[in-house]
């Protein structure tokens, strides 16, 4: 897969319906062990609270996924969620939507509308990045060269982690695998093969603020 996206920030997201609360929040997991120990924490801040319902996806293509409907019924509640989660095709991620009845009940259609907005309210209410597999390209090159390159990774919207200056230039780029072979073919028409490539190193990257971060 060349990228999925995956949750950078949790957030959380709250709608009323009939009066229960239904509070989300979206946490980043690298297993079921982090899931699981999540839940229980949610559990213990949410005492209170009627159900405690939950999806997780961890790992893509498709992953591990797991729901819980936490006492509603069968269906209305863990599964609504999980299909939000698979929709957004957000990876390595655990939604728990925590509900306060609020004395009426809703029904089987209500509680999977109820429980669908609020993860789509956790999930709008948190940031989503998308990961994508790359290589790490650093190019050495002369004075002359490095216009030209600079003008590709321009036209090419590539991410420039770093450009480095001594008595020659060394740009260091992370791009994607859909981009390496035009991106690398471009700059060595353009600089006549007057550049040294060095692009051996497989990577994960996002760009977070207009900068790459490397994962």
């Amino acid at each position: 897969m060349a990228g999925y996206k995956i949750v950078y920030s949790g957030g959380s997201g709250e709608i009323v319906e009939k009066k229960s609360r239904f509070i989300a929040n979206v946490f980043p997991v690298e297993s079921e062990e982090d899931a699981s120990r999540i839940i229980g924490e949610t559990k213990k801040k949410y005492w209170d609270a009627r159900h405690n319902c939950y999806a997780y996806i961890i790992g893509e293509n498709p992953g591990i996924s797991k729901c819980s409907d936490d006492g509603e019924p069968s269906g209305t509640a863990g599964k609504p969620i999980l299909e939000v989660v698979s929709g957004a095709g957000v990876c390595n991620v655990l939604v728990i939507v925590t509900r306060y009845f609020g004395g009426t009940l809703l029904g089987t259609g209500g509680l999977v509308r109820a429980y669908s907005g609020a993860a789509k309210a956790g999930l709008a209410g948190s940031r989503i990045i998308t990961k994508e597999a790359g290589k790490r390209v650093i190019l050495e090159t002369g004075y002359d060269g490095i216009g030209k390159i600079q003008y590709i990774v321009s036209q090419m919207g590539l991410a420039v982690i770093d450009t480095r200056y001594s008595d020659k230039t060394e740009m260091e780029l992370a791009v994607s695998l859909n981009d390496t072979g035009q991106f690398l073919k471009k700059v060595t028409e353009a600089t006549s093969g007057q550049v040294k490539i060095n692009a051996d190193d497989d990577i994960y990257f996002a760009v977070i603020d207009q900068k790459p971060v490397i994962f």
